[in-house]
């Protein structure tokens, strides 16, 4: 290549760069809201059974026994999101996945009819949570109301990740919005009757939301799947079942970790000091930090929809440094100046020392928006290299530091349970994020190694998988 050649295709190099901040922020911004909007739906349901007959009882059945029923159900789907992110490059692996979406989700859903409609559920329910007795019948109602919810799952996340994989994640967001309208449309009819069980609303407007956005979803994804998918040409990694259960079975694995860290948090956090105030302050400081997370957690999808475009590499981890940045800086915005006497005290009602609890607590959690980001680079980068049981290693270590902190704190009986739930929190997702970083070190210098070739070349190197 000549000199002139090869500035000029430095020169391009360069604009293309310019020009991939503003198609990565593209590619963010929808899948962020849609995070954002998602994290509307509890406080709206919440408000609207808060104001019908015994709210307490429907707000335990839902809270306590409806809702995490229903994602343990569904948490082998969950995941789908990322896979078919990473893998629907193709006509065959589109099929292949897809087959795999629809026998999975057909056999959950049986897992939760029977769950739901069978005697099983008083042993679940009544032996093993042991809950009140006065929320066991409401919550097998709200169940049973919630059989659509697991299939629907499967199959929006499933193909909301082949539209993010072709770039279209602003339909996601707009799936998003037609959900939390279907949501809360339900919430008013509900609330305007006002003789209608709070846990018969709540469910209903959940199980309605998903049905709508699948069906969105799967209109809109029809003229991908012909023009797109279709003509796109084969990979040269085929799928095989036992290399996609190879690549997926880590990341169900993952899920079903994750949800188990929520019971072991309530726990450790009744057993310290103030145990009711942290129990109290808990739900609505993670409401919020979850706001600021979750603009970081929308970056995974980007990071594995675009590592395969040459010259990805430092427009990603640009992105990363000021999305880092950004979310960091809004954080301290509210836990520095009176924005965080207005959340908790006007907006989320919280009385004077529960207020003042929060405000304190909140700085702890400053870092978490932060290593939001990070993880879904690192996790990124491990799912485009097809690694994934190293995001199962990092929740493995996520659990297991979290939970000796507890435990250590519980022990100690010294320090609030609100202090010490935030400080294991930061402190094993901090360990989590730490060997998500070292598992994609390999991955991210192929990655490097590809982006400098074509920079010194032009040319257009192979994908490294």
């Amino acid at each position: 290549m000549s000199t002139r050649n090869a500035s000029q295709t430095k020169i391009t190099m360069k604009i293309i760069r310019a020009s991939g901040l503003g198609s990565v922020f593209a590619t963010w911004w929808p899948l962020a809201l849609s995070w954002i909007l998602m994290g509307a739906e509890m406080p709206a349901l919440s408000a609207v059974v808060a104001r019908l007959p015994d709210p307490e009882v429907h707000l335990a059945a839902y809270g306590g026994v409806v809702f995490p029923m229903a994602l343990i159900i569904e948490s082998p789907v969950i995941m789908l999101l990322a896979a078919s992110t990473a893998l629907s490059k193709d006509w065959q692996a589109y099929t292949r996945l897809r087959s795999y979406m629809m026998r999975t989700g057909f056999a959950l859903t049986v897992l939760h009819v029977v769950v739901a409609f069978t005697p099983l559920y008083d042993v679940l329910v009544g032996d093993v949570l042991g809950v009140p007795i006065e929320i066991i019948e409401p919550a097998r109602v709200g169940l049973q109301i919630m059989t659509p919810w697991t299939w629907a799952i499967a199959y929006r996340r499933f193909h909301q990740g082949v539209l993010i994989r072709f770039r279209h994640s602003r339909i996601v967001g707009a799936g998003t919005l037609v959900r939390l309208g279907a949501n809360l449309t339900m919430l008013l009819v509900g609330y305007a009757l006002g003789n209608l069980p709070g846990i018969v609303v709540a469910t209903m407007a959940m199980s309605v939301g998903v049905t709508v956005e699948a069906i969105f979803v799967a209109m809109v994804v029809r003229p991908v799947l012909r023009s797109e998918v279709r003509p796109a040409p084969p990979s040269s990694q085929q799928i095989t079942l036992r290399s996609f259960l190879d690549f997926y079975i880590p990341l169900a694995m993952t899920s079903l970790m994750t949800l188990l860290a929520q019971p072991i948090g309530s726990a450790a956090l009744s057993r310290m000091p103030l145990a009711l105030e942290s129990l109290a302050v808990w739900p609505v400081i993670s409401g919020l930090i979850f706001l600021f997370r979750s603009a970081g957690v929308a970056y995974n999808e980007v990071v594995v929809a675009l590592l395969d475009q040459a010259g990805s590499s430092r427009l990603l981890r640009r992105f990363a440094v000021l999305l880092t940045l950004t979310l960091s800086v809004l954080l301290l915005m509210v836990a520095a100046t009176p924005l965080s006497e207005v959340w908790f005290r006007t907006i989320s009602a919280l009385p004077d020392n529960l207020a003042t609890l929060a405000q304190n607590a909140l700085w702890l959690a400053l870092p978490l928006p932060a290593l939001s980001v990070l993880q879904s680079l690192y996790q990124g980068l491990i799912l485009h290299g097809r690694r994934t049981q190293g995001v199962t290693e990092s929740v493995a270590i996520y659990l297991v530091v979290n939970a000796a902190l507890l435990v250590s704190g519980v022990a100690l009986g010294r320090f609030t349970g609100l202090f010490v739930g935030l400080f294991s929190l930061v402190f094993s997702t901090l360990a989590q994020t730490i060997w998500l970083w070292q598992r994609s070190r390999s991955v991210w210098q192929s990655i490097q190694q590809r982006d400098a070739q074509l920079e010194a070349t032009g040319g257009e190197p192979a994908t490294v998988i």
